[in-house]
C-alpha cells in the first residue's frame, strides 16, 4: 500500500494522539556507562544532595504509525545537502527524510539526538539494505538496531560549592515565597550536565552522534532540550549568579567562548544541527553580568576578543543598510536571516509537511520551498519560533508558509545589539580608549536607527521595521519593552510622566483583566509565541523594563480609568492593533454556572480593586506607578511558577502540603512531584502554557532562574500566592461578546506537560501548521 502525500497529512495528525512507548532505564550517575536526560521532576531541597544526581535515561522506543507490512508513503525529492550539516545520517538525505516520513517519534528531535550504535558505515550500509518500497515495519526496526537512547553522550554534574541557602534568601519576607525560591534553588542539582567521555562518539569512529561536546560543565533547560542552548542561557546564569554558584556560571561563560573559538559563532544549541544558525545574541551581557556580580575580570583577557569575534560574525552575515522612509537617513541594523534550503533536521517532518502541505494553492516550486525552509530557520534563530509577529501582515491566517522573518528589522535583536556594544564599552573600561570609543559610537548608531525605524510616536510604542513594505509592523509584542530593557528611553517619554505611563499601559491592563501573566502577543494564532502564552524571560524584561525609568516618571499612583471604562482605555489608540473585544477572553468561574468576563467595560477588569491586583501581593502607601506595576507582575509571575508547580505534584514539608489525590488527578500528576514549566499562559496560573512545535517542557532553566531572580529582588514585596482549586468548576471561553456569557456543558481540562489533555498540546511537531 503506497499512500498519497495528502493522506498522510491527515494521517499523521490523528495519529499525533497516540501515545509514546518509552522504556526507562535507571542509572546512577557514578556509574561510568551512566547518561542522563533532564529531569522533568524537581523535589523540596531538604537536606539536598550535592552530588551528581541520579537520573533516568528515558529512551524512546520507534513506533509505526501505520500497519508494520505498510508501505512507507511516497516521497518529494530531496533537498539539497547542506554544507553546514555533512553527516549522512542525521542531516538533510535520504536516511534523514525517510525516517522523518516513517513519523516514529512524536517529536522529530528525538532521532537526531539519538547517538548511532555502530560506525557510520555500518549504519549507511543497513540502511541501503532495506527493500523497496521500505514499510514502516523495515524503519522501525532499522532505528533499533542501529541508534541508541537519546541523551546517553551526557551525565549528572557535582555543582561545586553548592549552597542550599544562599543569601538572596535573606530578601524574602514571607515563609512560603521563601520556601518555594529555596526549594528552586535546589532544581540546578538535577539539571547540571557534563559530556559523558565513556559513551562520546567523538572522533573514535564507532559511533556517530550529533552531540557537540563541552568541556566544562553547564545548565540545560530542560525536557527535550537536553544540551546547552544559547539564549535560555542568560537567565539561567541570572539564576546561577543568585545562587551563588558563579563557578558554573563561569563554565558557561568558557563554553561559549569554547563555541566562538571553533565556529566563529555561538549556535543555537549544543548539536550540529544548530551550526547555520544562532539565537538572540546575549553572551556579551551574560559576560556583563558575571562580572558585576564576582568582580573576576580574569575572565576579559580570553573573552573580549571573542566577544568582538561575535560581533563580526553578526555584523559580517545577519547586519543589513537600511533607508529610513521617516529620516531618509541609512543605518546598519541586523535582521535574523539563516541560510538554509533543507528541513531543520530537529523538526524535520514538520518543516517538510509545512512546505508540501496540499492545502497551499498553487503548490510550492523547489525554489520557493528552499526560500520556506530559510525563514522555517530564521524563525527559530530568533528564539520565537513562531509567532504572528513573523508572518506577512496580510497573510496572519496563512500560517508558517507567511513567515517574512528575514525582511523584519527586529527591535528585540537590534535593541539586544545595542547593549552589547554599551556593555563592551563598560567592560575595556580605561583599558582600550579607541575600542570604548568604537563601540560608544556604534551604540549610538544603533540607537538612533532603533528610534527612526521602530518608534511610532503617536502610538508611543516600539514595533519591527519590515523591509519590504518599508514600513513598522503593526502588532504589538513584548519585544516594545526591550529598547526601554536596554536603556533606549525616547525623549518623548522621557519628558512626559504620562506618556511613560502610557508605554506600559498594557501591563496595567493585563494585571487587572487577566489571571495570569504578560503576553507575548495579543493574537491568538496556536503559535507558542503567541496569545495565551506567557514567558519567563519577559516578565524578567518587562520588570527591568520599568526599573531603568528615571523615578520622576514614574512615582504618581496608577491612573483610573473613567466611569464605565475598563483599563483598556488607558492604553494610546491603535497601540495594540486590536480593539477591545478582539483580545483573548478571560474565563471565570460563576458558581454552578461558567461565565466569561465581560470584554469591555469595567467588568473586565475583574482582577482589580483596593490598591492591587489578585496575586499581586499587597499594596503599599505611597506607591507610584512603577514600582506598583512591578510589585504586581512580579507577585504574578511567582504566583505561576509556584501555583503550577503544586499542581502538578510540587510540595514542602511543613510548609505547602501536597495536594489530595483527587486534585493531582486533574492534571494526572498523582505520582509526579511537581514540575516547573518554560512557558505560562495569560488566562491562569496554575496551568502552563500550550501550542508550537512541541508539547510543553518541564525543567526549566529560565524558569527557575527568573524565579530566583525575583526572589531575590522582589523578596520584600512577595506574598503567598492564592492558588485556584483543582476540584472547583472548570473553566472555558465562550464565544465572545461584551456581556457575560454562561456556557454548559463538559470544558476542557487544565493544560501541564506531565498530562497533555488538550488539543493544542496533544498536537506536536506533526501539523501544528494546520491547527492555525
Amino acid at each position: 500500500m503506497v499512500l498519497k502525500f495528502s493522506t498522510i497529512c491527515l494521517l499523521l495528525q490523528a495519529l499525533a494522539l497516540q501515545p509514546l512507548p518509552a522504556v526507562a532505564i535507571p542509572q546512577s550517575a557514578s556509574d561510568s556507562s551512566s547518561s542522563s536526560t533532564t529531569s522533568t521532576t524537581a523535589t523540596a531541597p531538604a537536606g539536598v544532595d550535592t552530588s551528581p544526581p541520579t537520573l533516568t535515561i528515558i529512551t524512546s522506543v520507534p513506533s509505526a504509525t501505520a500497519a508494520l507490512g505498510s508501505d512507507l508513503p511516497s516521497q518529494e525529492s530531496l533537498p539539497p545537502k547542506q554544507a553546514w550539516c555533512p553527516s549522512e545520517i542525521f542531516c538533510a538525505g535520504s536516511v534523514l527524510q525517510t525516517v522523518g516520513i516513517a513519523n516514529l517519534y512524536p517529536d522529530d528531535k528525538t532521532f537526531v539526538d539519538k547517538p548511532t550504535s555502530k560506525n557510520a558505515s555500518g549504519v549507511l550500509a543497513d540502511f541501503q539494505n532495506i527493500s523497496s518500497p521500505a514499510t514502516y515495519g523495515a524503519i522501525v526496526n532499522f532505528v533499533d538496531a542501529d541508534f541508541t537512547g537519546e541523551g546517553t553522550e551526557l551525565e549528572g554534574a557535582i555543582l561545586p560549592g553548592f549552597n542550599a541557602n544562599p543569601p538572596f534568601l535573606d530578601n524574602v519576607t514571607e515563609t512560603l515565597p521563601k520556601a518555594f525560591a529555596q526549594t528552586v534553588n535546589g532544581f540546578w542539582t538535577q539539571l547540571a550536565r557534563t559530556t559523558n567521555s565513556s559513551t562520546l562518539c567523538g572522533s573514535s569512529g564507532k559511533c556517530e552522534s550529533t552531540l557537540i561536546p563541552l568541556n566544562h560543565t553547564f545548565v540545560v533547560p530542560g525536557g527535550r532540550f537536553r544540551e546547552i542552548y544559547y539564549w535560555d542561557s542568560f537567565w539561567i546564569i541570572e539564576g546561577l549568579l543568585e545562587s551563588q554558584l558563579f563557578s558554573i556560571a563561569n563554565d558557561t561563560l568558557q563554553n561559549f567562548m569554547d563555541q566562538l573559538d571553533q565556529f566563529g559563532f555561538i549556535p543555537n544549541g549544543g548539536r550540529i544541527y544548530y551550526l547555520n544558525r544562532s539565537q538572540p545574541p546575549l553572551f556579551i551581557q551574560m559576560l556583563s553580568r558575571y562580572v558585576q556580580a564576582t568582580n573576576d575580570t580574569s575572565i576579559l583577557t580570553r573573552a573580549l576578543p571573542l566577544a568582538e569575534k561575535e560581533l563580526d560574525w553578526w555584523t559580517s552575515n545577519r547586519s543589513v543598510q537600511v533607508t529610513s522612509p521617516f529620516s531618509n537617513q541609512t543605518f546598519t541594523m541586523f535582521h535574523y536571516a539563516v541560510n538554509n534550503t533543507a528541513p531543520r533536521p530537529e523538526s524535520y517532518l514538520t518543516d517538510y509537511l509545512t512546505a508540501n502541505d496540499p492545502t497551499l494553492s498553487p503548490a510550492l516550486n523547489e525554489t520557493q520551498k528552499e526560500d520556506l525552509y530559510a525563514e522555517l530557520a530564521s524563525g527559530a534563530e530568533t528564539g520565537w519560533d513562531y509567532t504572528a509577529r513573523w508572518l506577512h501582515a496580510s497573510q496572519i491566517n496563512a500560517g508558517l508558509s507567511a513567515l517574512n522573518v528575514r525582511n523584519t528589522i527586529a527591535v528585540d535583536l537590534n535593541s539586544l545589539h545595542y547593549k552589547n556594544h554599551v556593555a563592551l564599552a563598560e567592560l575595556y573600561g580605561s583599558s582600550n580608549a579607541s575600542a570604548v570609543a568604537r563601540h560608544n559610537t556604534a551604540a549610538a548608531s544603533l540607537k538612533a536607527g532603533i528610534l527612526d525605524l521602530c518608534w511610532d510616536s503617536q502610538k508611543l510604542a516600539f514595533y519591527d521595521f519590515i523591509l519590504d513594505t518599508n514600513s513598522r509592523n503593526t502588532i504589538f509584542s513584548v519585544a516594545a519593552f526591550y529598547p526601554f530593557w536596554v536603556g533606549i528611553i525616547p525623549p518623548q517619554v522621557l519628558s512626559n510622566a504620562t506618556a511613560a505611563f502610557q508605554v506600559f499601559s498594557s501591563v496595567n491592563m493585563v494585571l487587572n483583566r487577566y489571571n495570569g501573566t504578560f503576553p507575548s502577543t495579543f493574537i491568538q494564532t496556536g503559535l507558542q509565541w503567541d496569545a495565551p502564552n506567557t514567558w519567563p524571560n519577559h516578565q524578567y524584561i518587562i520588570l527591568n523594563a520599568l526599573q531603568a525609568l528615571p523615578a520622576n516618571l514614574t512615582n504618581g499612583p496608577i491612573p483610573s480609568p473613567a466611569s464605565g471604562q475598563s483599563t483598556f482605555t488607558l492604553i494610546p489608540e491603535g497601540q495594540l492593533g486590536l480593539n477591545e473585544t478582539s483580545l483573548p477572553g478571560q474565563p471565570l468561574r460563576g458558581g454552578a454556572s461558567l461565565i466569561n468576563a465581560t470584554l469591555t467595560g469595567p467588568g473586565a477588569d475583574f482582577n482589580g480593586g483596593n490598591g492591587t491586583v489578585a496575586n499581586g501581593g499587597n499594596p503599599i502607601d505611597g506607591e507610584g506607578w512603577g514600582a506598583a506595576l512591578q510589585r504586581m507582575l512580579a507577585n504574578r509571575y511567582f504566583s505561576s511558577a509556584l501555583c503550577s508547580w503544586q499542581a502538578t505534584g510540587g510540595s514542602i514539608p511543613n510548609v505547602l502540603p501536597r495536594l489530595s489525590d483527587a486534585e493531582l488527578n486533574v492534571t494526572q500528576s498523582q505520582t509526579n512531584d511537581g514540575n516547573m514549566f518554560e512557558k505560562f499562559s495569560i488566562l491562569d496560573i496554575d496551568s502552563a502554557g500550550s501550542g508550537g512545535e512541541y508539547t510543553v517542557q518541564a525543567g526549566f532553566g529560565w524558569t527557575n532562574g527568573v524565579v530566583l531572580w525575583v526572589a531575590s529582588h522582589y523578596g520584600m514585596v512577595l506574598a503567598s500566592p492564592q492558588c485556584p482549586s483543582l476540584l472547583a468548576a472548570p473553566m472555558v471561553t465562550g464565544s465572545g461578546g461584551s456581556g457575560a456569557q454562561p456556557t454548559s456543558g463538559a470544558a476542557p481540562p487544565k493544560k501541564f506537560g506531565g498530562a497533555i489533555l488538550s488539543m493544542s498540546l496533544l498536537v506536536g511537531a506533526v501539523a501544528m501548521q494546520y491547527l492555525l
